[in-house]
């Protein structure tokens, strides 16, 4: 890739071409270098000659890029809750919010595939569902859904397997909340297996009823907790696209990755997260 060009460079060519862009260089683009554009087109590979075919295809690896850009932030912000830094932890979470809003926009690029469209190259993908993605998988595991059930599927894929097990017996995002919180003075339960599904605790609920109720805009673990509630119904907002995505284009059919299809993703979207910023709500 080319290397770094400063301000006063900037500067000195756009005098040098008169306002107008750069037309030559020395090898390809500093853009296709820096993107990757060729590699990306490259991996369009449909299976089939329907049309409709490249626009799942498309999104399907846009989602894929969305949720390995939501793991690193999450990822960020729970570095920088376990260090206590909770005003900078808001703000990525809050960032990875507004990813959210790209990632569930891009549902609307399916919104018309008709069962007819989808039949056109459904059985040529075979078994190939989006239940195997594993790093929607490391996005359910930092926030608190484990499964060791669900990392199975990459058994045959080393790296990616090791990667999903380390995942799982790490603390989620919401644990590292929650040791915040009991560090915060807060009667917070101790954490037990990280490995394990997080089970809703009274305590917990009754931590953020104080915050709630005895704080106030301003006050950063009232922000923290507005953050993860927008986090929560943004990811419910992905789920439940997801569920009429499915339900207009195939409806109550089994899924291509052996589960029952729409009644598998109705039982996911009733999977809170972070159940106590929900239930909290009905006590204030």
């Amino acid at each position: 890739m080319a290397g770094r060009v400063g301000g006063r460079e900037r500067a000195d060519r756009a005098a040098a071409n008169r306002g107008l862009p750069t037309l030559e260089f020395e090898t390809g683009t500093p853009y296709e270098e820096y993107v990757g554009t060729a590699v990306l087109h490259d991996l369009l590979r449909p299976v089939t000659d329907a049309p409709e075919e490249l626009a799942f295809l498309v999104t399907s690896q846009v989602m894929e890029l969305y949720f390995g850009l939501i793991r690193s932030e999450w990822t960020l912000a729970q570095r920088l809750l376990d260090d206590d830094d909770v005003t900078g932890a808001i703000a990525v979470i809050g960032r990875s919010v507004r990813h959210f809003d790209a990632l569930n926009a891009a549902w609307a690029g399916l919104s018309w595939l008709t069962p007819t469209q989808f039949n056109s190259f459904r059985d040529d993908l075979g078994e190939a569902s989006g239940f195997q993605s594993a790093m929607y998988r490391h996005l359910e595991f930092l926030l608190g859904n484990k499964s060791e059930a669900m990392i199975r599927p990459h058994r045959r894929s080393p790296k990616v397997h090791g990667e999903l097990l380390d995942a799982l017996g790490r603390p989620s995002l919401y644990d590292s909340v929650l040791s915040l919180l009991a560090r915060r003075g807060f009667e917070i339960p101790p954490q037990k297996d990280p490995a394990a599904e997080y089970v809703p605790s009274p305590q917990v609920e009754a931590a953020w009823v104080g915050i709630y109720t005895e704080q106030g805009p301003g006050d950063e673990l009232w922000s923290l907790g507005e953050a993860l509630t927008d986090l929560s119904e943004r990811f419910s907002d992905w789920r439940y696209r997801h569920l009429m995505a499915v339900r207009r284009s195939m409806g109550a059919k089994p899924g291509s990755g052996g589960s029952s299809g729409l009644s598998w993703l109705e039982r996911s979207l009733r999977r809170e997260v972070f159940p106590e910023l929900w239930s909290a709500r009905t006590l204030i």
